[in-house]
Formats: C-alpha cells, sequence, structure tokens
C-alpha cells in the first residue's frame, strides 16, 4: 500500500482549545508497530478532558487526541508477526486516533470481523477493554452475579451489559429517558432504571429481593458512593471508572465492613502496552465468537466527519447519545 508523505488530523487551539484539522509528516512504522489507514476514530470523555488540559497526554504518547481508531493496516514495522498489509482491525491507541493515519504496537489491536463495518468498530477498543478489565478482571463478574452498570446508555455502558449477559449474568442499568431505556432493554438487560423517575437502589434492591448487586460498574461517583455500598451484595464489589458526579463525598464505611465489600477503580491508559496486550488477548479467545456471529456488537449513535470533531465532542458532553460518537476519517 503507497504512503502519502503527510496525514490529517486534529490540532488544539493552545489559547482557544478550539480544534482545527491540521496536517503532518508520516512516518513509516518501526520495530512492532503497525500503521493503520484510519476509517474512522471513537470519541471518548476523556478527550474531551485532555482538549481542556485537564487529562495530559502521557509524556510516551501522541499529543493529537483520540485512543481508538479502525482501519486497515497500511504499513508494518520490521518486527510484526501477528498482522500483514490489508488487514481489517480496530485498536486502543496511545493518542493519536484523530487522523486519517495511526501507528500503535501490533499487540494493542484486535481483528475486525467482516459482519463489522470499520466505521463502527471504532466504537469498540476502549469499551471492550475499559468493560474487560473492570467487570471480569478486577471485579471478578462470575455466571449467575447480578451487575449493576450505571450508565448503560454510553458507549463501555452498551458494551459492558452485551458482554455480562453472553457471560450468563443478570445485568441491572440505568439511563436517563424513556427511549433510552427502551433500547437498553433491546439489548437484553434484565431490568432498566430510568435514573430521572427512579431511585435507582429502591428499584435494584426489590428487583434482586434485597440481595442487592454483586458487581457495580460506575462511571458516576459523588453521591451514588454511598447508595452503591448501601446496594451491594455481601463480597459485593464496586468498580469505578470515573467521577462524574464528583471525588468527594461523605461516605459512612459500616457496610463496606459488614458486608464484606471490595472498592475498586482504575484508569485504562497509563497502563503499560504489556498489561493491554494482554487485555486484548483475552477478549479475542473470549469474545471473537460472539463479535464474528453478530451477538456482541458496537452500538454507534452518530457518525461525524473528522473535521467536524469539535462538533462531535459538543454532541458528547450534551449528553445525550445513546452508544459511541465516531469520526469518519475517510
Amino acid at each position: 500500500m503507497h504512503l502519502p508523505a503527510t496525514f490529517k488530523h486534529i490540532s488544539v487551539n493552545p489559547e482557544s482549545k478550539s480544534l482545527f484539522l491540521d496536517e503532518s509528516v508520516l512516518a513509516p512504522p518501526e520495530g512492532r508497530d503497525v500503521l493503520i489507514k484510519v476509517s474512522a476514530a471513537g470519541i471518548n470523555r476523556a478527550d474531551l478532558l485532555q482538549r481542556q488540559g485537564l487529562y495530559p497526554a502521557p509524556a510516551d504518547a501522541s499529543p493529537i487526541l483520540g485512543l481508538e481508531v479502525a482501519g486497515v493496516v497500511a504499513a508494518v514495522g520490521s518486527d510484526v508477526t501477528q498482522w500483514q498489509v490489508g488487514d481489517r482491525v480496530c485498536a486502543l491507541v496511545h493518542g493519536g486516533g484523530y487522523a486519517n493515519y495511526c501507528a500503535i504496537r501490533e499487540d494493542q489491536c484486535l481483528l475486525v470481523p467482516d459482519n463489522i463495518k470499520l466505521e463502527a468498530a471504532a466504537g469498540l477498543p476502549e469499551a471492550l477493554l475499559t468493560a474487560w478489565h473492570n467487570v471480569f478482571e478486577r471485579a471478578q463478574l462470575k455466571p449467575g452475579e447480578t451487575l449493576l452498570v450505571q450508565g448503560g446508555s454510553s458507549g463501555i455502558g452498551s458494551i459492558a451489559v452485551q458482554m455480562a449477559k453472553l457471560w450468563g449474568a443478570k445485568v441491572i442499568a440505568t439511563a436517563g429517558g424513556a427511549e433510552k431505556c427502551r433500547r437498553l432493554r433491546d439489548l437484553g438487560v434484565d431490568l432498566v432504571i430510568d435514573y430521572r423517575e427512579q431511585d435507582f437502589e429502591i428499584v435494584a434492591k426489590d428487583f434482586t429481593e434485597g440481595r442487592g448487586a454483586d458487581v457495580i460498574f460506575d462511571m458516576v461517583g459523588g453521591d451514588y458512593i454511598q447508595k452503591h455500598i448501601n446496594l451491594a451484595a455481601l463480597e459485593g464489589r464496586i468498580v469505578n471508572i470515573a467521577y462524574q458526579n464528583g471525588f468527594v463525598a461523605e461516605i459512612h464505611f459500616g457496610l463496606v465492613l459488614m458486608k464484606r465489600l471490595s472498592l475498586l477503580a482504575s484508569t485504562l491508559r497509563p497502563q503499560s502496552f504489556d498489561v493491554k496486550a494482554n487485555m486484548a488477548r483475552s477478549i479475542s479467545q473470549q469474545f471473537s465468537a460472539a463479535l464474528s456471529q453478530g451477538t456482541l456488537s458496537p452500538v454507534i449513535d452518530s457518525v461525524y466527519p473528522l473535521a467536524d470533531a469539535e462538533k462531535a465532542q459538543d454532541a458528547m458532553a450534551r449528553g445525550q447519545h445513546f452508544g459511541k460518537i465516531v469520526l469518519r476519517t475517510e
């Protein structure tokens, strides 16, 4: 595949924080890196924070926004063994996703089956790895247990509920508004709670006949923290990946002690390439068949041209979307 001398990408104006289409020299991949000709890139809340200077990129990461892409392998480094030019892949990248070319170490990539369009596949990597690491690796969800997903209509939430159902768990999920709740039921969620109209703690306790949820997957934090402690089952695990309602809360830890609860939290981006490679390998082993069969699918809300990245981020900030917002780069 012929490589151009330059590639297009989104840059951030350091003063106004506005986004604009830019161009830079394209370097060929080296070592274990593959160069992906990007078809689409996923939008994540971390991108919005990075744009505002609130989530600085690691020192070894590309300063270009974007943490997940899907496309076709355009070139490979000299030490690459897993992929060849022309392979359809999606990848969790270390920055640089808002671009029409992006390089990443080969073991961060996942095969995109033929039944999934590349545009849709851009919504998979961040959601798959985040859900896998937190719900299955850290919180150790088991078949037959009950999982509560806060923000089930988000890109990560919509993947997590599907993975958990495939795992054999009962799933409770929250969303705001009747339409989002309806779509979660269509994904197979056992109990959907409209947090605008219902107290999720009371409804979920009734649904579990007072037992509570074994695993709680939370992106909200703040005042939800105590409610999750109240709702968790004996030996329950509460895992946080964000704190949209705030990092500070007044907590009564008595139930943590009495119920023998585990409070967990993680971020994905700072973890090593080797750790992420292990996650990607586990996901391939556990869920590649489901992806190929269509029983696990990315949920795409809307698609914007690369040049409209700022509009796409504004749409995410409004919070009306269901599933992933992606940028089309071709």
